[in-house]
């Protein structure tokens, strides 16, 4: 049985919120920009802290990006904060040119990521984003769980140098993870040790994930289950400790299987160790209007889908 609790349920963008109160109070070189949408990324108590620390660009993503990217000339640290896709689809070249291309040190924090936006569809609901980010060399890429995670991410990215996008989300899940956790980007979390198959998640399907692991435990199935809350750069070595193991692995994300974590897995086993994998992720396709559970559901992207994807999996080992 999985030795994590929900802790009670909140959103990962507040996570972000209180990492970057935590900042405000702490490093006086982190300075945040925003596009309309303070009270989105729960950033109210930074700015009414820091004051002169704060830049409202309004809807002007792009430009918020290269004033990011000019902030850091004179040493300061910016978080540029909006919603996943006007952070990334919406400013890619302003991203690619000004900021990676340049090693600018900006933090892209990016709330609403994914299907569990929910009713705002699919205009809104990115599920690209990892697979751009990823492909920008230099780019560091995190996908936190839950609320402790955010915050921890946040306030680590800060000590990081170099660019990093940060993705994170709208609705309240589970908040499992210790408090006081560590955060090491590039370092992933083994939150359940198994021998039958691997499960590696990320983001919101990592709760999901120890849901199904206990399922699958009732069956007599051992699911090891990693976190990885960095996808770039991505921990190679736990993950092929882990399938040497195992034999097999299904991974786990709320974006499209082209261009997400498991296509990242996946060259790293082609490489190195190749196994049969299976991807619960969208299939080449956009999202739609609903309740971010409804939504879940019929993508296949929870704690039954992977279960599914397990015993499929183990049927072609």
């Amino acid at each position: 049985m999985t030795k994590y609790t929900d802790q009670g349920k909140q959103d990962t963008r507040s996570g972000y919120g209180a990492g970057m109160t935590e900042l405000g109070r702490t490093n006086p070189n982190v300075v945040a920009l925003c596009a309309d949408l303070v009270g989105s990324l729960k950033i109210e108590t930074f700015i009414a802290e820091n004051p002169e620390r704060f830049f409202q660009v309004g809807i002007a993503e792009a430009n918020m990006m290269g004033i990011a990217a000019g902030l850091t000339i004179g040493g300061k640290i910016p978080f540029a904060s909006s919603f996943a896709n006007f952070a990334t689809g919406r400013v890619y070249d302003q991203i690619r040119q000004s900021i990676a291309y340049s090693d600018k040190n900006v933090k892209i924090c990016a709330s609403h990521a994914g299907l569990t936006l929910g009713e705002d569809g699919a205009t809104h609901q990115i599920l690209e984003d990892i697979g751009l980010m990823k492909m920008l060399p230099g780019m560091t890429v995190i996908n936190p769980c839950d609320f402790n995670q955010t915050k921890a991410a946040t306030i680590a990215i800060a000590e990081h140098h170099g660019p990093v996008y940060l993705r994170f989300g709208r609705p309240k899940v589970a908040n499992f993870t210790p408090v006081d956790q560590k955060f090491e980007i590039g370092k992933a979390v083994m939150l359940n040790e198994g021998t039958d198959v691997t499960i590696i998640a990320t983001g919101h399907l990592v709760w999901e994930a120890l849901l199904a692991a206990e399922s699958l435990e009732n069956q007599g199935i051992s699911a090891e289950v990693i976190n990885i809350h960095t996808i770039k750069p991505l921990d190679e070595k736990a993950i092929l400790d882990s399938v040497k193991k195992t034999g097999c692995v299904v991974t786990a994300e709320e974006h499209n299987y082209l261009g997400g974590l498991g296509e990242s897995v996946a060259r790293t086993l082609t490489m190195h160790h190749p196994v049969p994998q299976e991807f619960v992720a969208t299939y080449d396709t956009f999202g739609e209007s609903g309740t971010p559970e409804q939504l879940m559901e019929k993508y296949g992207l929870n704690n039954k889908a992977i279960e599914k994807a397990v015993l499929r999996v183990l049927k072609r080992i």
